[in-house]
């Protein structure tokens, strides 16, 4: 068995046990700052679509709702936390400065409309609802907003995975190119977040 397989069973294994409260928590946690992607999480969601077990509409009502709860979530930290509470528990969360610099300047050129485009971003889309709440962005705006952007981007990820499942064996043809390809990703998206790991503790060590 390669890789590409192992992950996808691995995977839809884990949120066939979870169900709908799974995919909720995943995507509460995709919408914060945790390290976890809704590539990772939503088209396993439309294996289980393809073979029966999942619906497409109790997928993206569940995911949509992770996907609010965690923005809304992030939200308050910015609102009510505001910089002080960022720069003081950031480095828990695995908040890269940096990167929330970025998307505050993002926020800041687009305006209120970044909150549903940036839900199509990697990076800007864990971290733009933070900004939001720093610059008490209206809570409606931002509510709907994220429902109409989180719902259609994890409706594409949940189709692409339920397409995919159905032409699975014809994807495995290429399993051993698609293992390389996962591998590579898998490698720079750990040196990353070690990376991010290093710069917060060498920051807190510099600051003691």
């Amino acid at each position: 068995m390669g890789i590409t397989q192992w992950i996808a069973n691995t995977a839809v294994a884990f949120i066939a046990a979870t169900s709908y409260p799974g995919i909720f928590l995943l995507m509460v946690l995709e919408s914060m700052v945790f390290p976890v992607p809704s590539e990772a999480v939503m088209p396993f969601a439309g294996f289980l679509i393809a073979d029966g077990q999942f619906t497409f509409t109790g997928v993206i009502f569940a995911s949509t709702l992770g996907s609010i709860v965690g923005s809304l979530a992030s939200y308050a930290m910015g609102f009510y936390g505001g910089k002080p509470f960022i720069d003081k528990f950031g480095k828990f969360l695995l908040l890269d400065a940096h990167d929330l610099k970025i998307t505050e300047k993002f926020f800041a050129k687009h305006g209120e409309l970044t909150i549903f485009i940036s839900r199509f971003i990697p990076i800007i889309r864990h971290l733009i609802s933070i900004p939001a709440g720093l610059g008490k962005m209206n809570l409606l705006k931002f509510s709907i907003y994220t429902i109409i952007g989180a719902g259609l981007w994890n409706s594409f990820l949940t189709y692409v995975g339920f397409k995919l499942k159905t032409n699975w064996e014809a994807v495995m043809k290429y399993s051993h190119t698609i293992d390389i390809v996962v591998v590579a990703v898998l490698g720079l998206a750990f040196l990353y977040y070690a990376y991010k790991i290093y710069i917060n503790l060498t920051k807190k060590n510099t600051a003691s």
